[in-house]
């Protein structure tokens, strides 16, 4: 491609239709990269729980070295409710919000495509219709009609841009938030399942909600209610 030619689309497209092609390019990588990243963490982790749960006698060193973002919130949550937290699903929607941030992060930045994207091709659209008046303003002969819709049709290119760019980024965007929550609900449901699998902390240790400070030594009766 020629510098004639990126001349004569930048005349046809503007600032703003230049604008668009980038905001593309950023859009279709952002959506691939996260469409597949999201596909490999939810296949890779239906097969490492299912092979974790099919054992007998399960490790929790197993669920903390798959590697899986799912996954490691869900170790996570469950070695947190064994010894500090009793409120499970915040420490799960901690966990999550910390393990997939950069998912998020990329999916606010398609959000913010999706709305930018027909802006910009109405601004174009807007600046393109000021020059054509104007050139018919100060021309001879006034107003031509093949003129006026010869450029009224490249002025409005970039709202067809704008459209063409936000209408499959809000799809995506919706898509992979779903996923997202979905997996959050996967999260909380595995993690309760998990605290109910592994009886203690592997790390610690200790029972489930009590740590060594709270147990009573051997041989020492539990103090009543009433004793506080």
């Amino acid at each position: 491609m020629n510098s004639e030619t990126l001349i004569l689309i930048y005349n046809r497209i503007g600032a703003a239709g230049c604008a668009l092609v980038l905001i593309s390019l950023a859009g279709v990588y952002l959506a691939l990269k996260n469409i597949i990243l999201i596909s490999l963490i939810n296949r890779d982790f239906r097969r490492r729980f299912a092979l974790i749960e099919a054992q007998s006698k399960p490790g929790y060193e197993e669920l903390q070295a798959a590697g899986n973002p799912l996954i490691s919130v869900i170790a996570e949550a469950a070695g947190a409710h064994a010894t500090h937290s009793h409120d499970l699903r915040a420490e799960v929607a901690y966990l999550f919000h910390r393990n997939f941030e950069h998912i998020n992060r990329d999916i606010a930045w398609l959000k913010l495509i999706s709305v930018l994207s027909p802006l910009l091709g109405l601004m174009g659209t807007m600046l393109g219709m000021v020059s054509v008046f104007r050139e018919l303003a100060v021309g001879p002969g006034g107003a031509n009609a093949a003129v006026l819709a010869n450029g009224i049709w490249e002025a409005l290119l970039t709202t067809i841009m704008g459209l063409t760019i936000a209408i499959p980024a809000l799809v995506i965007f919706y898509w992979l938030s779903l996923k997202m929550k979905g997996f959050h609900i996967e999260a909380i449901e595995h993690s309760y399942r998990a605290v109910k699998r592994f009886p203690r902390d592997c790390r610690a240790g200790e029972p489930f909600g009590e740590t060594a400070s709270s147990l009573p030594p051997p041989g020492a009766e539990r103090p009543s209610p009433g004793a506080y």
